[in-house]
């Protein structure tokens, strides 16, 4: 027997206060040792399955993800302090306060740079679904998962076609 969800707004709303007292988890990109945060996940605080909210803080110097692309989920970033470079494709494009930026599925790869002197502050929302598929065009490497199995990391150059060729 599973327990009954609280009743009202408990476990719905995270009040700035707690926010702030959240630890954070600091984390490293697996295939970018420059891609450095420190992840405060609202969403899974609040039991959200769907989406992915993170309020994260990025050093000066450091990037925020490796260079990617989705394929199947869209993915956003609302900047709440700070300043930075998000290369999106292969353009260049200053963001600070404000700014917003949309990742369509399928989309141009992306990452940012903390190219300011202070911490960049962002606000990062992105799908859950049951499978994705991502690039990583750099490393020369996709990543991919399915349902209920763990990720899985295969270089390009293994890829295969149905018809046995390989892909490019």
């Amino acid at each position: 027997m599973t327990a009954e969800p609280p009743k009202g707004a408990e476990g719905y709303v995270l009040k700035a206060s707690d926010i702030e007292r959240m630890a954070g988890l600091a984390k490293t990109h697996f295939l970018n040792p420059s891609a450095r945060r420190v992840n405060k996940s609202l969403g899974d605080a609040t039991g959200l399955t769907g989406l992915g909210i993170h309020l994260i803080e990025v050093a000066p110097g450091d990037e925020t993800t490796e260079f990617h692309v989705h394929h199947h989920e869209d993915e956003a970033v609302y900047v709440i302090a700070g300043t930075a470079t998000a290369q999106i494709g292969e353009e260049h494009v200053e963001i600070g306060p404000g700014d917003f930026i949309g990742y369509r599925a399928g989309g141009l790869p992306h990452t940012i740079v903390n190219t300011g002197a202070e911490p960049l502050r962002c606000l990062v929302v992105g799908q859950r679904l049951a499978h994705d598929v991502g690039d990583y065009p750099r490393q020369g490497k996709r990543i991919f998962r399915q349902a209920g199995l763990p990720w899985n990391l295969v270089d390009h150059d293994r890829i295969e076609t149905p018809t046995g060729g390989a892909k490019t």
